[in-house]
C-alpha cells in the first residue's frame, strides 16, 4: 500500500465496501457521539467520514485530534447505518472504521475557522490565506477559475488560435495607467516596465506573419485601488487577428465568451444574440458605458415637455442649449415614500435632489372636474389623439411638486409617452449631460434594485461600439486618447486630417455583462502616417512616437497587415460566474486595498546592497 494513501477523500463508494484503505488529509471536524468519534477527513478531492470507537487501537490518539491536523488513517470501508446517509456528499453512503492513525502535521490554534463559510476580517483572511483557501467555497471558486481558463484555451484553439507567450520585462508604454518600473542593474539609471498589457507585442506578432494569437496574459498596472480590479496585477484573455474587420473579431469571440458563460452559468440563461449598442446610446439610455441590461429601465430625453413650462427650475435650465432633462421611468415606484427615499439617496450622493412625479388613480367627487381640466389642457396642446385616449381610460393623475408646476396636460402627455400607469413614477435628472450621465446611471441602477426590476438570474452580454477616439482632458487642458491609442479611427487618415478630433469615432469596442466591462478591443491603426497623426493630435511629436514605439513604428514600414483584437478580463469573468462581487474571492493570493500582500509582506524594504547594485537611492517623502 502507498505510504500515504490508497484513495483520495472523495473517491470511495459503495463498491469499495469491505476494502482496507488508507486515506490522508486534514481533520475537517471532530464530533463526539456518546464516546464514538466521527472524524470528517478532507483533502482537495472531497470528504470522507471516519469512525473511531473505544475498541479501536487508534482511539487514544483520535481523542487528541483537532481541526486541521494532517493525518493518515487506515481502516475498513463499511456501509453507513440506515438513515445516516449524506446525499450531499459523493462518499455519503460509506464510512471508514479506523484502526490506525498517524499524525503527519499537527496544527496549532487557528486564527480563523476553516469549517463553514462565515465572514471573517479581511486582513486576517489575507495574512493566513493558506488557511482561507482551505475553506470550501473559496477552494471551489479557485477550481472553477482553473476550469474556466481551461475552457477558454480549448475554445480559442477550436477557433484556430495559437497560444504565444510575450515578454514580462519590457518598455514603458502609455496604456492609460502608471507602469511598474524595474531598475536595470546592467544598465545603470535605466528601467524596464512590467507590461500593462501585451499590446505592442501581440501587434508585432501580426507583423511577423503569425495570424491568430491568444494568451492568458498577466498584466501589471500601478493604479489606485478599484472595486472591480485587483491592485497591481490581473489576468486577461489576450487576442489578436490578422486580415480582419470588426465584424470578424465579433464573429470569432462571441461563441467563445458565450460558450464559457453557458458552461459555467449553473443553469442561468445566457444571452445568445448580443446587442450592439453605440457608446453615445449607452450613455443616453443607461447612463453607463457598461450597462446592466438585466435592468429593463431605459432613460429618455424629455426636455421638450419642460421647455417653456411652469416648472421654472427646468425651464430656465433649458434656456442653455447644451442642457437636457432625462427621465428615469420607475414601474411600480408610485408612492411618495419611495420617491422621497430616492430623493434622500440622491442627496447622499452629493446631488441637490432628484425630481419626481408619481401617478395615482383619481377617485371621488373631484374626478369629473379633474378629467375635464386634463382634456381641455390636452386639446390646447394639440394632443387630440391622447385626449380621445383619455376618454377611454381610468383617470390617472401626477402627484408631487414637479407635476403641480408642470400642469395636468404636460404631465399626462409625459406619462403617456413614457408608458406609465397608476402606481408608477418617473424621476428626472437635469443639466449638462456630460456632467450628469454617470449619476443618472447610478439612479437607474438604484431604481432597478429597489423595485426588484433587475433580473439577477441571468447573464446579459452585449457589445458597446463606436467609442470616441479622443476626449478633452480637463486637468491638462488638452485633447487625449479616450480608449486605446493604437486603434484605427473611423474614416482613417482623412478623418484625422479633416475632422474635429472630438467628433471622431474609433473602431473600438467593449464587451459588457451585468454592469461590468469584461473585455475591450479594437481594430488597429496599422498605417504609419495615420499612427503619427493620431498621436500628434494627442500631443506627441513624430520623434516621440518613434522613440517610444520604435519597434512597432518600424514594423509598419515593412508590410503591415490590417489587424485587430481584444482582451477579456479573466478575473471579472470568473467573479461573475462564481456569483460574487469581490475579486478576492476568486484569486489565489490577492493584495489588500492598500496594494499590500499581507501573507508575504510585500512591498518590503530593499537592502542597502540591493539598492547599491541597482544604482538606486531612495528619496522618501517628508512626513
Amino acid at each position: 500500500m502507498h505510504r500515504y494513501r490508497s484513495h483520495t477523500c472523495g473517491a470511495l463508494r459503495e463498491s469499495n465496501i469491505g476494502e482496507t484503505v488508507r486515506l490522508s488529509g486534514w481533520v475537517h471536524r471532530v464530533r463526539d457521539h456518546g464516546g464514538v468519534l466521527f472524524i470528517d477527513l478532507r483533502d482537495h478531492y472531497g470528504l470522507t467520514q471516519c469512525v473511531v470507537d473505544p475498541d479501536s487501537p487508534a482511539f487514544a490518539l483520535a481523542e487528541k485530534l483537532r481541526s486541521e491536523f494532517v493525518v493518515k488513517m487506515d481502516g475498513k470501508v463499511r456501509r453507513r447505518p440506515e438513515g445516516t446517509d449524506n446525499d450531499d456528499l459523493p462518499t455519503g453512503k460509506i464510512e471508514i472504521y479506523v484502526t490506525e492513525i498517524e499524525v503527519l502535521g499537527p496544527a496549532g490554534d487557528l486564527p480563523l475557522p476553516v469549517f463553514g463559510d462565515q465572514e471573517y476580517p479581511e486582513d486576517i483572511r489575507l495574512k493566513y490565506r493558506f488557511l482561507d483557501l482551505r475553506r470550501e467555497k473559496l477552494h471551489q471558486n479557485i477550481m472553477t477559475r482553473v476550469e474556466i481558463i481551461k475552457s477558454m484555451r480549448r475554445r480559442m484553439e477550436g477557433q484556430g488560435f495559437f497560444e504565444f507567450n510575450t515578454p514580462i520585462l519590457t518598455a514603458s508604454s502609455p496604456e492609460g495607467a502608471r507602469d511598474f518600473l524595474v531598475p536595470s542593474r546592467i544598465h545603470p539609471g535605466k528601467f524596464y516596465a512590467l507590461p500593462q498589457a501585451p499590446q505592442q507585442y501581440k501587434q508585432l506578432l501580426m507583423m511577423s506573419g503569425f495570424d491568430r494569437y491568444f494568451q492568458i496574459a498577466p498584466c501589471f498596472r500601478d493604479e489606485d485601488p478599484r472595486a472591480d480590479r485587483l491592485p497591481g496585477e490581473f489576468y486577461q484573455l489576450d487576442v489578436e487577428m490578422s486580415f480582419v474587420t470588426q465584424e470578424d473579431v465579433f464573429a470569432a469571440m462571441e461563441p467563445v465568451i458565450t460558450g464559457v458563460f453557458e458552461e459555467f452559468a449553473k443553469g442561468k440563461p445566457v444571452s445568445k444574440d448580443w446587442r450592439r449598442i453605440p457608446f453615445a446610446e449607452a450613455l443616453r439610455k443607461y447612463g453607463s458605458d457598461k450597462p446592466d441590461l438585466r435592468n429593463p429601465i431605459e432613460m429618455q430625453d424629455v426636455s421638450e415637455h419642460f421647455r417653456g413650462s411652469g416648472f421654472k427650475v427646468f425651464a430656465r435650465m433649458l434656456e442653455d442649449p447644451k442642457n437636457q432633462v432625462w427621465a428615469i421611468p420607475a414601474k411600480g415606484g408610485g408612492s411618495r415614500a419611495f420617491c422621497d427615499r430616492m430623493n434622500s439617496w440622491a442627496q447622499g450622493e452629493g446631488q441637490a435632489g432628484l425630481g419626481y412625479i408619481f401617478f395615482a388613480q383619481e377617485k371621488g367627487p373631484e374626478e369629473g372636474s379633474v378629467r375635464e381640466s386634463i382634456m381641455k389642457a390636452l386639446h390646447e396642446h394639440g394632443e387630440h389623439d391622447i385626449a380621445k385616449w383619455m376618454e377611454l381610460q381610468d383617470l390617472v393623475v401626477g402627484k408631487g411638486p414637479v407635476a403641480n408646476n408642470l400642469g395636468v396636460g404636460r404631465t399626462t402627455v409625459l406619462r403617456h409617452n413614457l408608458g406609465l400607469e397608476a402606481g408608477d413614477a418617473v424621476f428626472f435628472v437635469a443639466g449638462d449631460p456630460d456632467k450628469f450621465w454617470k449619476f443618472s446611471g447610478l439612479a437607474r441602477n438604484k431604481v432597478g434594485e429597489e423595485l426588484n426590476l433587475t433580473d439577477k438570474e441571468r447573464f446579459e452580454l452585449a457589445w458597446i461600439v463606436d467609442f470616441p477616439m479622443y476626449e478633452y482632458n480637463e486637468d491638462d487642458k488638452k485633447v487625449d486618447f479616450s480608449h486605446n491609442p493604437f486603434s484605427m479611427p473611423q474614416g482613417g487618415l482623412d478623418a484625422l486630417k479633416g475632422q474635429d478630433p472630438l467628433t471622431i469615432k474609433a473602431f473600438q469596442y467593449d464587451i459588457t455583462c451585468n454592469g461590468y466591462e469584461i473585455a475591450s478591443g479594437g481594430i488597429r491603426n496599422h498605417v504609419p502616417e495615420a499612427m503619427v497623426k493620431a498621436f500628434e493630435i494627442a500631443g506627441y511629436g513624430e520623434q516621440e512616437v518613434v522613440d517610444r514605439f520604435g519597434g512597432m513604428y518600424r514594423a509598419f514600414q515593412y508590410g503591415a497587415p490590417p489587424h485587430g483584437g481584444m482582451a477579456a478580463g479573466v478575473d471579472r469573468i470568473v467573479m461573475l460566474l462564481c456569483g460574487t462581487n469581490n475579486l478576492r474571492e476568486i484569486s489565489l493570493f490577492p493584495m489588500n486595498q492598500q496594494a499590500m500582500d499581507l501573507l508575504m509582506g510585500a512591498p518590503s524594504d530593499a537592502t542597502t546592497k540591493q539598492l547599491r547594485e541597482l544604482h538606486v537611492k531612495v528619496n522618501l517623502p517628508q512626513k
